[in-house]
C-alpha cells in the first residue's frame, strides 16, 4: 500500500484531520508550544520548556515539506487546534505490524472537548488502513493525565521504558494497544 492523504471529517463537531503542509508550520508550532506549556508545566522545568518552545517554528518549517507523510493537522471549524504524528515505530523490538502515535498535541483551549478522542479514532483507522495490528505510544511516566487518556482507549504499558533529559532525567513508558 502506498502513502496517501488520509483525510477525516467529522461534520457534527466541525473537525477535520489531514496531512499537514508547509503552510501549517506556524500554526503547528503555536499548538506545540501552548500544549507543552499546559501539559508539562508540573513535569518539565519551565526553563527547558521555554528553550524548546523557541525552536518550534524552525522545527516545523523543517518537518513540513511537500513530501510529508506522517504529520497531521487537526482543525475545528477551519481553525488549527491540534497536531499529531503517525508513523512506523523506530523500536527494534517491534515488527511490521506496528504503528506509532508519535505525538498528539492540542491547544489547551480544546482539551477535554472530544477532539482528542476523534484524533485517536483517526489514528486507529489510519493504522488499520495500512493493515497494522498494534499501535504504540511513548508517554512520560509522570504525565498521569496522558496515561489515563490512553488507558481510556485500552492502551497498557508493555514494560519497555527509556530515559530522556528534558531539563531533568525523566522516564518514558511505552504503551501498546492491539487494534484487532
Amino acid at each position: 500500500m502506498g502513502c496517501f492523504n488520509y483525510y477525516y471529517k467529522e461534520p457534527t463537531m466541525g473537525i477535520t484531520i489531514s496531512l499537514a503542509t508547509p503552510t501549517d508550520a506556524y500554526d503547528m508550532a503555536e499548538i506545540h508550544t501552548r500544549s507543552w506549556e499546559a501539559a508539562y508545566k508540573d513535569i518539565i522545568p519551565p526553563d527547558f520548556i521555554r528553550e524548546k518552545n523557541t525552536t518550534r517554528p524552525a522545527l516545523w518549517q523543517k518537518i513540513l515539506t511537500s513530501e510529508n507523510t506522517s504529520q497531521y493537522v487537526i482543525r475545528k471549524d477551519g481553525k488549527t487546534v491540534g497536531l499529531m504524528g503517525l508513523n512506523r515505530p523506530n523500536d527494534d523490538d517491534l515488527g511490521d505490524n506496528f504503528y506509532e502515535l508519535q505525538a498528539i498535541y492540542l491547544h489547551p483551549d480544546y482539551f477535554r472537548q472530544g477532539v482528542g478522542t476523534l484524533a485517536m479514532n483517526f489514528a486507529f483507522d489510519k493504522a488499520r488502513s495500512l493493515c497494522k495490528t498494534d499501535i504504540v505510544v511513548w508517554v512520560l511516566e509522570e504525565n498521569l493525565a496522558a496515561i489515563k487518556f490512553y488507558q481510556k482507549f485500552g492502551f497498557a504499558a508493555d514494560g519497555k521504558t527509556k530515559e530522556v533529559n528534558y531539563g531533568r532525567t525523566l522516564k518514558l513508558i511505552r504503551m501498546r494497544l492491539r487494534l484487532i
